[in-house]
């Protein structure tokens, strides 16, 4: 029988979680609540908060002596990332549900987020309709907007979190039944990024990479993406990348939108996972509307790529700054590395007679990149062609075959 983890502030919400613990008793799971609340009398608990606590590593007693919530809220987080993984581990654990307003989200948020890809996850929240970035990190976090809030139980709230039981009894009876099955498909996993203006090159990688065995798993570059890639590359749980698409660097370089962060390209090498590593799509960085775009860069080359989405051409100054930063975080890397440039242009966009066509930021992001791996080790391959020209996703996706078949993986 499936079980489903109910994780929450028990002492603050105990009447809706005894509610939703009925509710998937009824679809037919076991249920193990996890108490996170504050020690104050709650509903009982089947894992208490006070293990909660220990299991965080911090002493919380003084933390509510001084009732510093935003500490204990952390702390209890931590503790119940712990808990739910130990349950994982136990095979006591099928999804997880939980409700709750900011704090509660932020707490469920970090338990969540220790758990693997494809566990089943439900956050009921009083924040889902806001910025759920903090929420989600680079997990798969199912959110449900709770629209009244978390306060006892009426019409609205018995509907939203009726539903929210029954998806996630649903999807816990789904994952139980998955991952009872043999496994079918044992391929080595390859990550790829990817955007909009370099999809032909990297549909090419990925193609040739599926005739050679190996399962590609394409991440789309909007910062989550690249995150979410990251976190993967940490993991150890890819057996190479391809990162030809590097275009959240520049985000995070001038201020876009778009940025994963400024540890972006350097999980992998860290890990010592080969990787084959282009610049695609370093000639933009991306904002909202025009309207969002800030009035400082009003002199700037841009393309309304759509409503939502201006794209603004980097400088050749810029330019040269991100192809010294992919070089140094390339070099730094403790396994194979190979680095291909694409002479012809990075994007869709910039190519001969493209609205982003600039020769001279060009040669300052492939001069600087050839600069800072001198005497490093590291093959930079000049490539006659634009990045999405027929050919040079196959010649990547060929160099990181090679790359990985050296290395015995």
């Amino acid at each position: 029988m499936a079980t489903v983890v109910l994780l929450g502030t028990l002492d603050t919400k105990g009447e809706e979680y005894g509610w939703l613990r009925a509710q998937l008793e009824a679809a037919g799971c076991n249920v193990v609540s996890v108490d996170v609340g504050s020690f104050t009398e709650g509903a009982p608990a089947d894992v208490p908060s006070s293990e909660v606590a220990s299991r965080s590593g911090v002493d919380v007693g003084p933390l509510l002596e001084a009732r510093d919530r935003g500490a204990v809220m952390d702390a209890m987080g931590r503790g119940a990332a712990v808990v739910v993984r130990e349950l994982f581990e136990q095979g006591r654990l099928h999804a997880v549900l939980a409700v709750g307003g900011s704090g509660g989200s932020s707490i469920a948020a970090l338990a969540m987020q220790a758990l693997p890809v494809g566990v089943p996850k439900v956050l009921v929240s009083t924040m889902a309709s806001g910025d759920v970035s903090p929420y989600v990190g680079q997990s798969d976090v199912t959110l449900m907007y709770s629209v009244v809030d978390i306060s006892g139980l009426n019409s609205i709230s018995r509907a939203v979190l009726g539903n929210a039981a029954a998806a996630a009894a649903g999807m816990a009876a789904a994952y139980e039944r998955r991952t009872a099955e043999p496994v079918a498909d044992e391929r080595p996993l390859i990550g790829a990024s990817m955007f909009g203006l370099t999809t032909p090159a990297v549909d090419e990688a990925r193609a040739r990479l599926t005739e050679l065995g190996y399962e590609v798993l394409v991440f789309h570059a909007t910062g989550a993406g690249g995150r979410a890639m990251e976190g993967l590359a940490g993991a150890g749980l890819l057996a190479g990348v391809l990162d030809l698409t590097t275009t959240e660097l520049a985000d995070d370089l001038v201020g876009g939108v778009l940025t994963a962060g400024p540890h972006r390209l350097e999980a992998a090498g860290r890990r010592g996972i080969p990787q084959v590593v282009s610049v695609g799509a370093l000639d933009m960085v991306n904002f909202g509307g025009r309207e969002t775009v800030p009035a400082e860069f009003a002199d700037r080359q841009f393309l309304v790529h759509n409503p939502t989405v201006t794209l603004m051409r980097t400088t050749p100054a810029e330019s040269a700054e991100l192809g010294r930063r992919v070089a140094a975080k390339v070099a730094a890397a403790t396994g194979p590395a190979e680095v291909l440039l694409p002479m012809g242009g990075v994007s869709g966009i910039d190519v001969p007679g493209g609205p982003f066509a600039d020769p001279e930021a060009d040669d300052a992001l492939f001069t600087a990149v050839r600069d800072g791996l001198t005497g490093t080790g590291v093959p930079v391959t000049d490539w006659d062609g634009a990045i999405n020209d027929p050919g040079f996703g196959r010649l990547a996706a060929e160099r990181l075959h090679a790359l990985i078949t050296a290395g015995g993986n």
